[in-house]
């Protein structure tokens, strides 16, 4: 793997050991096996990607590999030690996660950016680290590469590895994600953890069927044979589209990348949009067949503009699908991670995740969760009323301008014009009154507050992902007398910033193609690199899409500091091979920066690192 010096993992200390039994684990105790330390945080959705990569290989190599979840939180609320235990349930980790609340394993590993994956040898030394997701077929090979070695070595022990899992709770409903309101009175739940849609009577409690099995999967058909991964938003079609189309309801599948149709009368379950694969393209704005087309981890869905529009997490941006003539395509955003108002074609987002649509149909209401944000599309662009970046966040009330938010994942635009927001790393629902331009909190001490559902009757049903139930809001809580006013903490998250030079800097993504492949150019250049600053005063030269993955930049000295945001991507196929398979790699960092005087006039990122650490 090349002549450098190979480096000795340091050891994982952190404040608590989850999915182990109670077991403190050292790296004396995993010596012998392929060790992947996963750097993540529960919120973020390249992390949950990651997890989702990981599982067939923790499958197929269960004896000899064992994965390492190290949780360095983004979030105050993820600091929370029974926050980062719900989390690893509600997304199904079964691997041991040590829990690092003040990063120190994070800098120790030297990570840059969410996620990071540190490659460890049965000997203890660090033999990879890359960063981003899209890495489970570099994985496999290194892995198999390592096995070879070190069975050669007699250095590799088979057997069991550390993960002992919890025990299974008994609740109707395990972290609901979303939920919609039936003609019937009844309640539909994404039962997210349940991999399952769980109909629920008007008391919000009594379960009166389930639609899906409740294990994770993407079978189509009846009720009771169909199967989900983690659904989230569901939106009710109009009559008339729905008799067209054959079904009645569209459910986001968010981890199999799909969209699935319902059809209430019998449950009956259809593949409607997305081919399964997860989206690892170019931008572009056509029309696709909605079969044909990639999605990525569809959180939420409305009806909006005569279509259904989707909250595509896992890109930042907002697609539309059309059940009529079964067409899908982008609606707003750029895949840049940041916030930007302006032309829909042009906006930022980060992780949009929550949606609802004014009562005269005019406003798409956005709960953008990265930016602890709330927008809104209206007449072809995107609007800001609360939210200030990537890094800002808290429980401050008052004027929107000032008001902070912490990783809101659900909105409900109410008949006065005002919108409910479900604050959910505060606990908390929160609303926005458009007339006094105002934030207040209606409702504190939730747990995880994922979705807000208005009755006719004028009653607000909150899902409460973390406590496993619906829960209504007092009577008169949405009244200016029942809301209050919080002058709580402000936040800002402190990675520790990058010294730049004022003047020319040369940005290099360093790309290493995984063993066995090779760049691929057979449609145009192999590679693509997107720069541009927050704020943009910040690059007087160099932001812009290009091929080469070198950049001239040139920083203004008069601006302290701020966020680079870079995307980059490569395209690779496989190497020597009949029928290769071709590969994308893609990752999105938000680099902060502080422009120094004789600070470095290079930065390099690593898109892909497979040499030595």
């Amino acid at each position: 793997m090349g002549t450098t010096p190979r480096v000795r993992a340091p050891e994982l200390r952190g404040r608590q050991w989850l999915n182990t039994g109670g077991r403190e684990l050292k790296l004396s105790d995993l010596r012998g096996k392929i060790v992947i330390a996963d750097f993540w945080t529960f919120c973020c959705i390249n992390c949950l990607h990651v997890l989702d990569e990981l599982r067939p290989l923790e499958e197929k190599y269960g004896d000899v590999l064992v994965v390492i979840g190290v949780h360095s939180p983004k979030f105050e609320h993820e600091k929370d030690p029974d926050a980062l235990a719900a989390a690893v349930e509600r997304y199904g980790v079964h691997h041991p996660v040590l829990d690092d609340p003040e990063l120190d394993m994070w800098q120790q590993y030297a990570a840059r950016a969410w996620p990071t994956l540190s490659v460890i040898d049965p000997e203890g030394y660090v033999v990879a680290t890359m960063a981003g997701e899209g890495h489970a077929e570099g994985l496999a090979r290194l892995v198999d590469d390592l096995i070879a070695t070190h069975e050669a070595k007699g250095t590799l022990h088979r057997g069991d590895g550390p993960y002992v899992p919890p025990a299974e709770p008994q609740t109707t409903l395990r972290f609901p994600g979303k939920a919609v309101l039936l003609e019937s009175g009844n309640l539909l739940v994404s039962d997210s953890a349940r991999h399952s849609l769980a109909e629920l009577a008007p008391d919000g409690e009594t379960l009166v069927r389930r639609i899906g099995t409740g294990s994770r999967g993407r079978v189509d058909g009846p009720a009771g044979a169909a199967t989900f991964s983690e659904p989230q938003g569901l939106c009710l079609l109009p009559a008339h589209t729905a008799e067209v189309a054959g079904y009645d309801l569209v459910v986001a599948d968010t981890v199999n990348h799909l969209l699935r149709g319902v059809r209430l009368a019998d449950g009956e379950v259809v593949t409607i949009a997305g081919t399964g694969r997860q989206w690892r393209s170019t931008v572009d704005d056509h029309s696709h067949d909605a079969l044909s087309v990639d999605l990525s981890s569809p959180w939420d869905l409305a009806w909006y503009d005569d279509k259904v529009v989707i909250a595509m997490a896992g890109i930042h941006q907002l697609w539309w699908f059309d059940p009529v003539k079964r067409t899908a395509g982008m609606y707003a955003g750029t895949t840049v991670e940041a916030l930007r108002d302006g032309p829909l074609a042009e906006a930022w987002m980060a992780q949009p995740s929550g949606l609802s649509v004014s009562t005269d149909g005019a406003r798409l209401w956005v709960a953008d969760s990265e930016t602890s944000a709330i927008r809104y599309v209206e007449n072809d662009v995107m609007g800001t009323v609360v939210g200030q970046g990537l890094f800002d966040f808290g429980h401050v009330d008052g004027p929107a301008a000032e008001a902070l938010l912490q990783h809101p994942l659900g909105v409900c635009a109410l008949p006065d014009g005002s919108v409910l927001i479900a604050d959910t790393y505060n606990g908390a629902v929160r609303r926005f009154d458009p007339e006094s331009n105002r934030v207040s909190t209606v409702a504190e001490g939730l747990a995880e507050p994922s979705d807000l559902v208005l009755t006719p009757a004028g009653e607000v049903l909150v899902v409460e992902s973390a406590a496993h139930r619906l829960t209504r809001l007092a009577p008169g809580a949405l009244s200016a007398a029942g809301a209050s006013t919080v002058d709580g903490p402000r936040h800002r998250t402190e990675r520790k910033p990058t010294d730049v030079a004022a003047g020319e800097v040369t940005l290099d993504v360093i790309f290493t193609p995984a063993p066995g492949q090779k760049l691929d150019e057979t449609y145009g250049p192999s590679t693509r690199l997107v720069v541009s600053a927050s704020p943009p005063e910040l690059l007087l030269e160099g932001a812009g899409t290009g091929t080469e993955l070198s950049r001239r930049l040139v920083v203004d000295g008069t601006v302290a500091g701020g966020v680079l945001q870079v995307t980059a991507q490569a395209a690779t196929c496989d190497a020597d091979v009949e029928h290769a398979a071709c590969h994308l790699t893609r990752q999105d960092w938000g680099v902060p920066v502080r422009v120094v005087e004789g600070a470095a006039a290079r930065l390099p990122l690593v898109l892909r690192g497979l040499d030595d650490a």
